[in-house]
């Protein structure tokens, strides 16, 4: 009697191992077969290689967690303590990481809705410089004297982002000032005609050469040239050394923060 009861749980447990196991293997087959339906979905959809591989990893290790609870509750384990087990370390884990989950979510968000993309340059987080690359917790810059920097997405997206790469045309902004005693006309069309004559600049839009304020000691002029995007530092650095070139050859001056003191005997 006893070894017939021996052999019922041996056979017993013998299903329930190779049950166990075809339910390991055939959901694995499974599984790679809903990576690849959903790899498919999503970059037909456009969603960025990024974000494609950070969710199959995360589906995924789900779904392989999901069959191996199915697979121990074929042995006779008891799931239910072992569900609420994982729960609760998953809860754990995400307070933990609380700033780890915000950089994610900030990072899920910046490759949603692309505010900027790999080579823009770019200014947030209180840092400036060229994407190098963008990931699900962080991205990287590259400075313009080539320092590298980190940047959690959390402190990118929480804050203002200024993408100087985003339009392909960028106006230069320049302020010079002359004195009262110089000839502003003169001045004026000094500037028109360097802004007109150089290379990088655009004519359409028009560059604009205007008077801008009669400050404290001088007459200051705007003037507004505009450039591709890729020539702006080019342009602006060029436009200043020779407006001040031709003003020193014209005897025009830019003068220097003054004050008149009357004193009263």
């Amino acid at each position: 009697m006893e070894t017939i009861l021996s052999n019922d749980i041996i056979s017993i447990w013998g299903m329930n191992i190779l049950t166990a196991l075809l339910i390991i293997v055939v959901g694995r087959i499974a599984i790679k077969w809903v990576m690849r339906l959903l790899g498919g979905v999503m970059r037909r959809s456009g969603i960025d290689s990024i974000l494609i591989n950070f969710i199959s990893s995360v589906v995924n290790a789900v779904l392989l967690l999901f069959i191996f609870i199915a697979a121990l509750d074929k042995l006779g384990v008891d799931t239910t303590s072992l569900v609420a087990l994982l729960g609760a370390a998953g809860l754990a884990v995400g307070l933990a990481l609380q700033g780890s989950l915000q950089n994610f979510a900030a990072g899920v968000m910046m490759i949603i809705f692309r505010p900027f993309t790999e080579g823009d340059f770019i200014e947030a987080g209180g840092v400036s410089g060229t994407v190098k690359s963008i990931s699900i917790f962080n991205t990287i810059l590259r400075t313009v004297d080539n320092r590298e920097i980190i940047v959690p997405n959390g402190q990118i997206y929480s804050d203002a982002i200024t993408n100087f790469s985003a339009c392909d045309t960028r106006r230069v902004d320049l302020v010079f000032g002359i004195g009262y005693d110089d000839d502003m006309l003169a001045a004026k069309k000094i500037m028109e005609d360097i802004v007109a004559n150089h290379e990088l600049v655009l004519a359409d839009p028009a560059p604009k050469v205007a008077v801008s304020e009669l400050a404290d000691s001088s007459v200051n002029f705007t003037v507004r040239p505009w450039v591709n995007s890729s020539d702006y530092w080019a342009v602006k650095s060029e436009l200043i050394e020779q407006i001040k070139l031709t003003f020193d050859a014209n005897d025009i001056s830019i003068p220097y923060p003054q004050m008149d003191v009357h004193l009263d005997k």
